[in-house]
């Protein structure tokens, strides 16, 4: 019976471990998607539900880690790695203003040669063009790489960083936060400890980040619980995250291919065991970019209140075959079906100045006349 691990969430009391691994036990998605949609109720009781607009720029996909999961990464040998060149990524940056966006999502992987300088030059570039976007980059496997590559200090690489113009982190490489299961399923790649020391010291510099979890590979339930709680935990510590984002698992052209994807159902419940988990992270965004638009709508009554992003490019996802690609229109179409008025966001999760929004829409909707549009992978 978990009715009464439901009500001590409803009425904001912190679950333990064990609550979470029996709501996820339970497989009752419709009790536990309603206790979550209450609570999120309860956190976000404005009338609109938020979206971002942005694009992810994988500046490279040259990597030394081995990661069975990804189907994105090539090795330094490898005849199809790549670099962008400063002059594509920064037209990338500028359509991405061209269509109201107000961050930039920057990741790639761990190459081994670029110095810290590569990626100071790189920060300062970008903001010397356009110094109101935010740069949303290097996750920390990324900056736990610079470290080793650079042999640096990990406040010295993030002190570098964020005077560079480094705005915030994002969530990724977390996949589980279980050395367990990174070991089992990456090699040469950062492990958990290390994983929340980069988000810790990035916090202790006054920085945000989100949060991430891939699941529906190796994981046990109890495992996805811990991943959860090593990430309250930190919030706890330093309260740097501003929102938590999970996915499943998606096998197609990678190494784990034998895998059997996640549906809907695991999705949404873990999503909701999520939100009941996380009391002290204030946004829960939904995944429609590798669930789709009805699940990625349906996620909007499971715990989350953010639509996530138009992202207007999309490479890492997209190389393990899962393309969903949604309109401008079509996110703000499916919050207004919930009910809610549909409003942009930055990363802080304000709100977009009515007068810019605007302009967003005009602007994608012009977008959406024209023949060309744009690919959702480079």
């Amino acid at each position: 019976m978990i009715e009464h691990i439901l009500d001590k969430a409803i009425d904001g009391q912190r679950l333990s471990s064990a609550d979470g691994l029996a709501l996820l036990e339970s497989r009752n998605l419709s009790a536990i998607g309603d206790a979550a949609n209450r609570v999120a109720l309860r956190l976000h009781p404005e009338s609109y539900r938020t979206y971002n607009i942005d694009r992810n720029i994988n500046y490279t996909n040259v990597c030394t880690a081995v990661c069975d999961f990804c189907a994105f990464y090539r090795s330094p040998k490898s005849d199809e790695g790549y670099v962008l060149p400063r002059d594509e990524l920064l037209r990338k940056v500028e359509e991405t203003v061209a269509l109201g966006g107000n961050q930039i999502l920057m990741q790639g992987g761990l190459h081994p040669h670029f110095k810290l300088d590569w990626y100071e030059e790189l920060l300062q570039d970008i903001k010397s063009h356009f110094p109101s976007v935010n740069v949303h980059g290097f996750s920390p496997p990324e900056i736990y790489h610079f470290t080793k590559v650079n042999k640096l200090s990990l406040r010295e690489v993030l002190e570098r960083l964020q005077a560079a113009g480094l705005g915030s982190l994002p969530g990724g490489g977390a996949e589980i936060l279980v050395d367990r299961v990174r070991r089992e399923i990456t090699r040469g790649k950062v492990l958990t400890d290390d994983w929340l020391d980069v988000m810790r010291v990035w916090h202790q510099l006054g920085g945000i980040s989100s949060a991430t979890m891939m699941f529906g590979h190796v994981e046990t339930l109890a495992e996805r619980i811990e991943h959860l709680e090593r990430i309250r935990q930190l919030q706890d510590e330093t309260g740097g995250f501003t929102a938590f984002i999970c996915w499943t698992f998606q096998p197609d052209h990678t190494d784990m291919s034998h895998v059997s994807p996640s549906g809907a159902f695991e999705y949404l419940l873990t999503q909701a065991v999520a939100r009941l988990m996380l009391d002290n992270v204030p946004n829960i965004q939904s995944s429609w970019v590798t669930q789709g638009l009805k699940i990625g709508q349906l996620a909007m009554l499971y715990g989350a209140n953010d639509m996530g992003s138009l992202m207007i490019e999309e490479n890492v996802v997209a190389e393990a075959g899962t393309v969903h690609y949604l309109t401008l229109p079509q996110i703000r179409a499916a919050i207004e079906e919930l009910g809610y008025e549909p409003r942009q966001r930055d990363v802080f999760y304000q709100l977009v100045a009515p007068e810019l929004e605007r302009s967003a829409i005009e602007a994608n909707l012009r977008r959406e006349q024209t023949p060309e549009l744009p690919v959702i992978s480079a």
